[in-house]
């Protein structure tokens, strides 16, 4: 009874705001005007295409009205994503009105309400009664919300239906690539009904597809809103880099393919944009995309490099010229006989352009080293060479959907890879100039790294190319959609194992994902270890601590992902992680173990990349620390592979942790006789006047005491420079024995005394004839004693 007051005043205020918003403007009133556009578009489409008409229109305006149901699809989409989001509170709010409405009518209806006090009671049916004032001001929106998703699902069905029409027309059209599917060439007669009606069919399909064009560039989607920025950041930076290189340009200093690109800015900015246009906007209509494959014709040729040139001969301007007379083909549309003249005149005359082609190859002198290239061009001239003659015979015998397919095929591939083959050069010549500014070059990344990241780039750019031309060539010789069709159906083949399902496509997401980690993954730890971290003023090692753990986990995100976008959910993968504990309990505590220490490696940091260290009787300088092992180049030149927990568990020896100096110790025996004082000043003087000795702190000579045969000095100096203490010391050394020498200072050598006990007659002989002239004689054989200098051996 109690808490009845406060829930009363909790919900008429939440009453209150839904009666408040539901006075408001009612914003499902404002997607009407969008849908209608969407549902104009669609009755337009399936008035004027029946399915009867559609298989006499062209392959290409099929496609391109396939790509406009599909933009009717995402735009419907798009609406209906915009719908719910700005009508989800109406659903929200009468299903929390209908709870709390429910809650007091028990409250009310409960067996103890007939003695609550009448001011409680009339606090209740007041609450009651908002709840069902604020629920009737619901009903209005909501049926209207209603009304547009049931016409929005009307509008779907209908596109689908078109879609439907459109792929049985066009699988229609490749059915028939084999068949005779009109009268031959000789026997064909004009009719004028024919083409006034094929007149009419093309003048609808036209304002149409210049209705989806003008519907396109409304619509504003992400892809163009990238390429109009691209574009608009593009030119000023062509023209900013021409202006930089006018006077290399002038001079001869720069290559002839960059003086080519800078040399024509607005050649460039056409072509770039163009490739734009097809690279980023592929689901536009063919007529955007057919213009812009136009519009390059002038810079592809203009800045195709000189080389190239050289190499290709006349090709690139035939192949250009062939394209844009194919597009002149829309011009005799309206009448079948024109329409067919024109197209055996076409392929006819890109038959003769080939096989001229081919015989001027072989009188012209190609610069050395294009052998290959000339026999691969050759080839493929050959191969597009006897498919013209297929498609001219075709033609002539009526297979006109065949001859069409095969001609447009070979000359708009031609010219595609002409296209592709021109921006791929230019975009490769622009990074290599970006990357060779002055400005740019100040990075330690574009300068350590340019040339790899430069070839990378180049085999992306080639294999997207690559693949681009592949794909536009399949789809004009009508095999993309059969290709695509069959590999659908076999990444689709699911394996099950209990409750994992398993399919090809998975495991091939699986793969491309893992490798997109790994690369995003070593470019960050690049950029930071590189770049960004160098530039702070961090503690030792942070740095590199703070790089290769984002490694790990972008590589750990990217695994994550990698198995979502495979589709494993976490019900499958319990089966994994069970077996993985269990191999880490049996099998895999090393390794565990290991990763752990790495792990403490790297908040810890004892070490860090460039240190000097010693393990376990192996010195070296440490290259990397993973999460597993760290690896040391020793000074051998030999790579050591030392597992972390070794690191953590042995006695490891750090000599540049802290510092990179160095104590260099000599020690050193002179002969007996020599003045100490006269040594300490002497080497102490020349450790001082060595490069790379400090004099702080000082050297220190040493008189260490009295050997066997030597007064024993040692002489102990530092330097900072760890990297050249050997070349220091090996120094150090020289200069030790030039002062010793000129001082007259002996090192002496060993010397042992021989007492010979006897001696044989022989030998006794031998050494009377080796003996000086007027030396006292030998004693008696039996007791010879003279002392014998020995010499140190010498080596053989």
């Amino acid at each position: 009874m109690a808490d009845i007051p406060l829930r009363a005043d909790t919900d008429l205020r939440y009453a209150e705001g839904v009666l408040q918003r539901a006075a408001t403007a009612n914003p499902v009133s404002s997607f009407m005007p969008p849908l209608d556009v969407i549902a104009q578009s669609v009755d337009e489409k399936l008035y004027e295409f029946q399915p009867a008409k559609l298989r006499n229109l062209p392959i290409l305006r099929l496609e391109s009205l396939e790509r406009h149901w599909l933009f009717d699809v995402r735009r419907l989409a798009r609406w209906q994503a915009d719908m719910r989001q700005a009508t989800a509170w109406y659903a929200s709010d009468a299903a929390e009105l209908v709870r709390r409405r429910t809650a007091w009518q028990a409250i009310k209806d409960a067996p103890g309400a007939a003695g609550l006090p009448a001011a409680l009671s009339d606090r209740i049916e007041v609450v009651i009664a908002q709840l069902t004032a604020a629920g009737q001001a619901l009903s209005g929106p909501l049926s209207h919300q209603v009304e547009l998703e049931q016409r929005a699902n009307a509008i779907e069905e209908q596109i689908k239906a078109g879609q439907r029409v459109v792929t049985d027309a066009i699988d229609y059209v490749d059915a028939r690539l084999l068949r005779v599917d009109s009268p031959p060439l000789w026997a064909l007669t004009t009719s004028a009904g024919s083409d006034q009606d094929t007149l009419a069919l093309l003048r609808d399909g036209l304002d149409i597809e210049l209705r989806f064009a003008r519907e396109y560039g409304a619509a504003g989607a992400s892809n163009q809103r990238a390429l109009h920025a691209l574009q608009l950041l593009l030119l000023p930076l062509l023209l900013w880099l021409a202006h930089k290189s006018r006077n290399a340009i002038r001079t001869g200093v720069m290559s002839e393919t960059a003086a080519g690109v800078l040399g024509r800015p607005l050649s460039t900015w056409v072509l770039l944009s163009m490739l734009g246009v097809l690279a980023l906007e592929p689901d536009a209509p063919l007529m955007v995309q057919q213009i812009a494959m136009v519009l390059a014709a002038v810079p592809v040729l203009r800045l195709l490099p000189p080389s190239s040139r050289r190499h290709l001969d006349h090709w690139p301007r035939v192949i250009t010229a062939l394209f844009l007379a194919e597009r002149l083909g829309f011009l005799f549309l309206a009448n079948t006989l024109f329409y067919r003249i024109s197209t055996v005149a076409m392929t006819a005359l890109a038959l003769a352009a080939i096989l001229w082609l081919l015989a001027r190859g072989r009188r012209h002198a190609y610069p050395p080293g294009s052998e290959r290239l000339v026999r691969t061009l050759r080839a493929v001239a050959w191969g597009a060479a006897a498919l013209l003659c297929v498609s001219l015979s075709a033609n002539l015998i009526g297979n006109v959907s065949l001859s069409e397919m095969l001609t447009s095929g070979i000359i708009g591939s031609g010219y595609l890879g002409l296209v592709l083959y021109a921006g791929v050069t230019v975009i490769i010549t622009l990074l290599q100039l970006l990357l060779a500014r002055q400005g740019i070059s100040r990075f330690r990344l574009a300068r350590e790294h340019a040339p790899p990241v430069v070839q990378l780039l180049i085999r992306l750019l080639t294999a997207a190319a690559v693949v681009g031309w592949a794909l536009y060539t399949m789809d004009r010789f009508r095999v993309l959609r059969a290709t695509y069709a069959v590999v659908v159906q076999v990444l689709s083949y699911t394996l099950e194992i209990g409750q994992i399902s398993i399919s090809l496509g998975n495991i091939l997401i699986f793969v491309i994902s893992v490798v997109i980690a790994f690369w995003a993954a070593r470019t960050i730890r690049l950029i930071l270890h590189d770049e960004l971290l160098t530039r702070m003023s961090l503690p030792r090692g942070v740095g590199n601590s703070i790089a290769s753990l984002t490694y790990y986990l972008v590589l750990l995100l990217g695994l994550g992902v990698a198995l979502s976008a495979a589709g494993f959910q976490t019900s499958q993968l319990t089966i994994v992680f069970g077996a993985l504990g269990v191999g880490i309990g049996f099998g895999l505590q090393a390794v565990v173990n290991n990763f752990v220490s790495g792990l403490i490696l790297m908040f810890e940091r004892p070490i860090q990349p460039g240190d000097v260290v010693e393990i376990g009787g192996t010195s070296g300088q440490v290259r990397d620390i993973g999460m597993r092992a760290t690896r040391i180049k020793t000074f051998e030149g030999a790579d050591v592979i030392v597992p972390n927990g070794t690191l953590l568990s042995d006695k490891l020896i750090n000599w540049t942790m802290l510092d990179r100096s160095r104590r260099i110790e000599i020690s050193i025996g002179l002969a007996y006789g020599t003045e100490p004082r006269q040594v300490l000043e002497l080497l102490d003087s020349l450790a001082r006047e060595t490069p790379g000795v400090v004099t702080e702190p000082p050297p220190m000579v040493l008189f260490m005491g009295f050997g066997a045969s030597t007064l024993d000095f040692s002489l102990r100096a530092w330097t900072y420079d760890f990297d050249r203490w050997i070349e220091i010391r090996s120094d150090l050394l020289a200069r030790m024995y030039d002062a010793l020498r000129e001082a007259g200072i002996e090192i002496p050598f060993p010397q042992r005394d021989l007492h010979l006990r006897s001696v044989s007659e022989e030998a006794g002989r031998t050494l009377a004839a080796t003996r000086p002239p007027g030396s006292a004689p030998d004693p008696a054989p039996d007791s010879v004693s003279a002392p014998f200098d020995a010499p140190p051996p010498r080596p053989r």
